[in-house]
């Protein structure tokens, strides 16, 4: 599979050493049959520069740091705007909402306002290609296998931390010119390692994973000819040292980093211990003809789950509607761990008021808190999330109720 797989012109101390003098060190010559560019995702510049060097290259393949979810988006950027929230989520793609309003608030912060969107000159480079009659390869891993394994992998107090920095006040943030942060490959280093350091186990999925991943299909296809990368600036210095490994080591890992990691078990565990320990209670008090502390502890049970799941609902701002559905699921669905009241609070809340692709985004700027409040899609993660609150607090209430009845 390797044997004509091209090999490095030049050893790596003098390409480093051409490196350092380069006057535009994002365009990487790793060799005669293999460049990288870096590009910035906002740039207009990069955009001019991709299209450039495809001209000028003359590569037989374009290889892009993209994968099929997010070429759609970019091609078709308002499209999920007036959809209905629920068809997205239902359809998988609502991923991509969160990966676009990210990129966009980060590009707020940094002061980066150049009139391009996010991934702008990804999307230059596949058009450009398309124009030359040139073929393309999707060379990153799908986003939402990405944010899964993030998200998963991340511990409640990093989330934490993604979420206050997403919330910090952007006038706060230094603007950094867009020109500098292209020529530094240093300042990029450090805004790589800043996100590691927010959350370590994100980054490392976000950063040191996908460089594993974009060096792995950059190896599988360098046999094929000529080939032309255009990746982030970011991920270059992450590529140049995973490309200094055998092929075969790069391209063996893309399996397993296109797998989700497993759910932990013991939410699973702690879920199933309140039913079944009501319904040993319930049998235990028929066995023995208890029947006055029966109905005693099954109206703990119905008034406790009922009573906080709806008032959870209600601080969520959550419509009435919702209120009585949550209210009413609770005391059947703490006996079902499958199953949890905020969902149907949720569900009802996105139906009698249906946010759009637009919310969606509206949301995930994250200008503030108010914003789970005020919009409509924050008052649905809200009303879900109030709602299996209040009825988690009121199953472990009502347990606590029922033991004192026993003893």
């Amino acid at each position: 599979m390797y044997e004509n797989m091209p090999t490095f012109s030049q050893p790596w101390q003098q390409w480093n050493d051409l490196m350092k003098n380069d006057e535009n060190r994002n365009i990487i010559d790793i060799d005669e049959n293999l460049r990288l560019i870096g590009t910035a995702h906002v740039s207009s510049a990069s955009v001019a520069l991709v299209r450039e060097q495809i001209s000028d290259y003359k590569p037989d393949i374009v290889a892009v740091e993209l994968c099929e979810s997010r070429l759609k988006s970019l091609k078709q950027p308002d499209e999920m705007d007036n959809e209905d929230l629920l068809n997205i989520v239902n359809e998988g793609r609502s991923s991509m909402i969160l990966l676009q309003s990210a990129l966009a608030a980060q590009q707020r912060r940094m002061g980066m306002n150049t009139g391009e969107n996010p991934g702008a000159e990804l999307l230059a480079a596949i058009e450009a290609a398309e124009d030359a009659d040139i073929a393309y390869e999707l060379i990153d891993r799908d986003v939402i296998i990405t944010l899964r394994r993030a998200w998963r992998k991340m511990g409640l107090r990093e989330k934490w931390r993604v979420l206050s920095v997403l919330l910090r006040d952007e006038d706060d943030e230094e603007v950094i010119d867009i020109d500098d942060l292209l020529k530094d490959s240093d300042l990029l280093s450090e805004l790589m390692l800043e996100a590691k350091q927010a959350a370590p186990r994100a980054g490392e999925v976000l950063i040191d994973e996908r460089d594993a991943y974009l060096s792995g299909r950059i190896q599988q296809i360098r046999g094929e000819g000529k080939v032309l990368a255009v990746v982030g600036a970011g991920h270059i210095n992450g590529i140049i040292e995973q490309l200094k490994l055998p092929a075969m080591d790069t391209t063996s890992r893309l399996a397993e980093l296109r797998t989700e990691p497993p759910k932990p078990i013991w939410p699973k565990l702690i879920m199933w211990a309140v039913p079944l320990f009501l319904l040993t209670v319930v049998g235990w008090l028929i066995y023995n003809g208890e029947i006055d502390a029966l109905k005693e502890t099954l109206w703990y049970w119905l008034a406790a789950n009922a009573a906080l799941a709806g008032l959870g609902v209600a601080l969520a701002r959550g419509h009435p509607l919702s209120i009585i559905v949550g209210a009413a699921a609770s005391p059947i669905t703490s006996l079902n761990p499958t199953l949890a009241a905020g969902w149907f609070a949720g569900y009802t809340q996105l139906k009698v008021a249906a946010p759009t692709g637009g919310d969606a985004t509206e949301f995930l700027a994250l200008h503030d808190y108010g914003v789970f409040w005020n919009n409509r899609v924050g008052r649905v993660l809200l009303v879900t999330a109030f709602g299996n609150l209040g009825s988690a607090i009121g199953a472990w209430l009502a347990g606590g109720a029922i033991i004192s009845i026993l003893l």
